[in-house]
């Protein structure tokens, strides 16, 4: 259903919320709620359908959460529910390793995502290399992207795409931009690479769709989105508002508007309790710039401590708190603690 006379070049969705909104619900889907949501994904001609843990393959683990099943068997599931979407997998070196690349291969990702630290490409260099070797489609993510300037952030995806990336981007994984902060950093990486660029938003201070417009328009081509926004935090991108706004854009996107409503409608009856809304708690995370994924660690902390969430945030936001460093979070509740005394 195109209501634009003259449409743009297309953009390619790549949608993780089996993997993203496994934050949502502590890493808890089951087969059944894999199935049906890449299903309808397929359906609606989804172009990539991500799907894992939380934080990626090889995370599942006590310190940040146990998933429901294991990479193989999600993985295993999604594939026999995608006729037509590509499968992808994300993975950080540190959780995931080479073994899990490989594993995940052999298990039908063809899109591999590695992720680094918005000033740490280097540790993408191994993994890179060996998802190309595995045969799959290489690309590299920097996450708390908002933590650096539009010119590092370019120089770190061009490291990348030496290191054999083949597509390259940002992850807003606080929800800290506003549209003229992604119109910046887009800008620069499309002017340092020659591959597509990737934006990843997330919604703590109500702009993932403004902010993903904002990455179109400044030549990003591969645009992260959500069924329904489910995701860390405050959320995601929501695929099928996204969807249609690109429409009204004037922008292809290759997904029906009408299947993609139907595949919201199935995330959102069979995948979460409720929808992602931004409480006080999201727009902390976002003011504060800390990974939207902490809020179920630091309401918890908070709680056992006797200290004010939002004052967390805060705190972890000026310590430049990054994933992976979740066990700082009891301490600066404790802090925080002590200073109230």
């Amino acid at each position: 259903m195109d209501t634009h006379p003259h449409a743009r070049p297309g953009i390619l969705l790549h949608d993780p919320t089996l993997r993203d909104g496994q934050h949502a619900v502590g890493h808890q889907l089951d087969a059944d709620q894999l199935s049906a949501y890449a299903a309808a994904a397929n359906a609606a001609g989804v172009p990539v359908v991500e799907v894992g843990h939380g934080n990626g393959l090889g995370a599942s683990s006590l310190q940040i959460g146990r998933a429901a099943l294991d990479d193989a068997t999600m993985l295993t599931t999604v594939r026999e529910a995608l006729t037509s979407s590509r499968m992808g997998v994300f993975m950080a070196p540190g959780w995931g390793t080479s073994g899990d690349l490989a594993a995940a291969v052999g298990h039908g990702a063809d899109v591999v995502r590695i992720a680094a630290h918005c000033t740490e490409a280097d540790v993408t260099e191994r993994h890179l290399g060996s998802v190309r070797d595995l045969g799959a489609e290489a690309q590299g993510v920097l996450l708390m992207s908002h933590m650096t300037g539009p010119g590092e952030l370019a120089e770190q995806c061009a490291l990348m795409v030496k290191f054999g990336a083949q597509a390259v981007g940002i992850m807003d994984s606080a929800g800290h931009y506003l549209p003229a902060d992604v119109a910046a950093r887009v800008h620069a990486i499309a002017d340092a690479v020659d591959v597509p660029v990737i934006f990843h938003a997330h919604n703590n201070l109500g702009l993932a769709v403004a902010n993903s417009l904002a990455a179109v328009d400044a030549g990003a081509t591969v645009i992260d989105a959500t069924a329904r926004g489910f995701g860390a935090g405050a959320g995601n991108t929501p695929l099928e508002v996204l969807v249609a706004v690109l429409e009204r854009h004037g922008v292809e996107t290759g997904i029906g508007l009408r299947q993609v409503l139907a595949a919201a409608d199935v995330a959102a009856d069979r995948l979460m309790e409720a929808p992602p809304s931004i409480d006080s708690i999201a727009v902390a995370s976002g003011l504060a710039g800390v990974f939207s994924g902490f809020k179920r660690p630091v309401l918890q902390a908070a709680r056992t401590e006797g200290v004010d969430p939002i004052e967390l945030f805060l705190a972890l936001g000026e310590r430049q708190v990054v994933a992976g460093q979740e066990d700082l979070i009891g301490d600066v509740a404790r802090q925080l603690k002590a200073a109230t005394r």
